[in-house]
């Protein structure tokens, strides 16, 4: 089924949602595109918790649309909480419900979204969304919905565009709690090893390891040998500097030392999440990954070293507090991109950050992909010229 909204020529109302999962400042996002859309002549709606304020209306006393009028968008504070919400998922292809037998099950709402999009007279939809977010929005594309794409992502993990929304803030946070970290571990002699996000990709870990100058950096794109980590940190560690601070993201491979698997024979996850007994790693871990790449790394540095070492986690913890300024101008400029790809009827496309300039990159080339570190990043020779340990030799 395909529902042919308005064309570029006949804009009159856009609405712009948020998807799931907070970042700081979306709302310098909304107050850019509404406020590029009101030189336009066009007209601003907001849609509450993703989708739910137009699937779900009955859920909202005030409404599931919120009008974006001049007057409320002068007034929004950019540095503030989402004005919009978000919701927990945003797909309206697996929408879960319940049944006549109070049973959890999954409906394709896709179509029936797309008729309350055309009720509203809705032209054209501004979405902030995540690398999943992203290929939702192709799918939706392909059935007509004149879509246009912010990337928005703390690891900055989203391919075809350097900086996504929401990565400064999440870098400046990180850096000033390693910073905290550091002098921790040097007071209590200790080795910190702090667990930062990063499950596929490893900017953040890398560039804030840098900004601190940690002693070593895990990311994902890199196996670490502990047993070769341990070695370079016992040949700078000495009684005048008894202490070290390793970053881990959390997505970090480990090649753990045979005393370390030992210490934590590995149970198959699968078992774990059918047996009520299953005991260790994959009891503690199968459900909430969050700790486990920090305590894996402690533990078998403690081992290796026979040196204190304790392990920290900053989690989602990356994703509160106020937006960094790169942040709030970065979110301007990505909703003004964003009107002017539906002013030049540039559907189904993302808008990229490529440094000095704003791309429309079609959303076919941007899902499905990682942007990763590669070993030849600058960040890489970076961290090499530092000293910096990124868990086995390049």
């Amino acid at each position: 089924m395909s529902i042919e909204l308005g064309h570029a020529g006949s804009i009159r109302r856009i609405a712009i949602n948020v998807g799931a999962g907070f970042v700081p400042g979306m709302n310098a996002v909304v107050m850019g595109a509404a406020m590029a859309a009101g030189k336009m002549g066009w007209e601003m709606i907001g849609i509450r918790d993703g989708f739910d304020g137009l699937l779900h209306p009955e859920r909202f006393p005030d409404g599931g649309l919120v009008p974006l009028s001049p007057q409320l968008v002068e007034n929004l504070d950019p540095a503030g909480g989402g004005i919009l919400g978000q919701s927990v998922r945003v797909d309206p292809f697996h929408v879960r419900t319940l049944n006549e037998d109070q049973m959890v099950e999954e409906l394709d709402l896709s179509d029936e979204l797309l008729k309350r999009l055309q009720a509203e007279r809705i032209d054209a939809l501004v979405s902030v969304v995540g690398g999943r977010g992203l290929s939702i929005f192709h799918k939706l594309h392909q059935k007509g919905l004149n879509t246009v794409c912010i990337p928005r992502s703390i690891e900055n993990d989203i391919a075809a565009t350097a900086v996504s929304f929401g990565f400064n803030s999440a870098l400046s946070f990180t850096i000033e709690m390693l910073d905290r970290a550091r002098q921790a571990a040097r007071s209590a002699r200790k080795i910190a090893v702090v667990e930062v996000l990063g499950e596929q990709a490893g900017w953040l870990a890398l560039q804030a390891g840098i900004a601190v100058c940690a002693d070593a950096v895990l990311i994902p794109e890199i196996p670490c040998d502990l047993k070769m980590l341990a070695a370079r940190l016992k040949e700078k560690m000495s009684p005048r500097r008894p202490y070290g601070l390793v970053v881990v993201a959390e997505g970090a491979k480990i090649v753990e030392s045979p005393q370390a698997r030992a210490a934590n024979p590995a149970v198959d996850a699968l078992k774990a999440t059918l047996s009520p007994l299953a005991t260790g790693e994959a009891s503690d871990h199968v459900i909430r990954r969050s700790g486990q790449a920090a305590e894996t790394v402690a533990t078998g540095l403690q081992l290796l070293l026979a040196e204190e070492t304790y392990p920290l986690v900053l989690g989602s913890w990356t994703r509160g507090g106020a937006p960094t300024a790169v942040d709030r101008q970065l979110g301007m400029a990505y909703g003004v991109g964003a009107i002017r790809a539906v002013k030049a009827g540039k559907y189904g496309t993302m808008i990229a950050f490529v440094p000095p300039d704003i791309h429309f990159v079609p959303l076919a080339e941007a899902i499905n992909k990682v942007r990763t570190v590669t070993a030849d990043s600058v960040f890489i020779q970076i961290a090499r010229s530092l000293g910096i340990n990124l868990g086995r030799e390049l």
